[in-house]
């Protein structure tokens, strides 16, 4: 971790800094159809959620400039961009891990959205004897 002096929104707590930049509804949909490979911007728009176009834009803006995700120019006329995580963004992947094993766990008919393609599947609820 850096020793580099940080601006605390709300405190010094990990977990509201940690919501202070992906606490809203979107960011974490966003990591997470990176993190399952779309790059463009009109790849994570047509996400199953249908992201809002201008709040798909303002949360690219955070995540860039909060070090989680990078952009690079893959066209000049218009220019159009390429996202990817970074480290620090690739390692929300343990994060979002833990909220589908919950979700799984807690929701019934949670569906995984973490197969190649896009495709899902519904999950069955676990019977009450196997929950914890």
């Amino acid at each position: 971790m850096s020793s580099d002096k940080y601006e605390f929104a709300r405190s010094p707590c990990a977990v509201a800094s940690t919501l202070d930049i992906v606490g809203d509804k979107w960011s974490l949909l966003v990591v997470r159809d990176l993190l399952r490979g779309k790059t463009t911007y009109g790849e994570l728009a047509e996400s199953l959620e249908r992201i809002p176009t201008n709040i798909l834009a303002e949360r690219l803006r955070r995540l860039e400039e909060n070090g989680l995700i990078e952009k690079n120019a893959y066209q000049q006329r218009p220019v159009r961009f390429a996202y990817t995580l970074t480290a620090k963004g690739r390692e929300l992947g343990d994060v979002l891990l833990a909220m589908v094993r919950w979700g799984r766990r807690n929701i019934p008919g949670t569906q995984n959205l973490d197969m190649p393609g896009g495709s899902s599947r519904k999950t069955r609820p676990r019977p009450a004897s196997a929950k914890r």
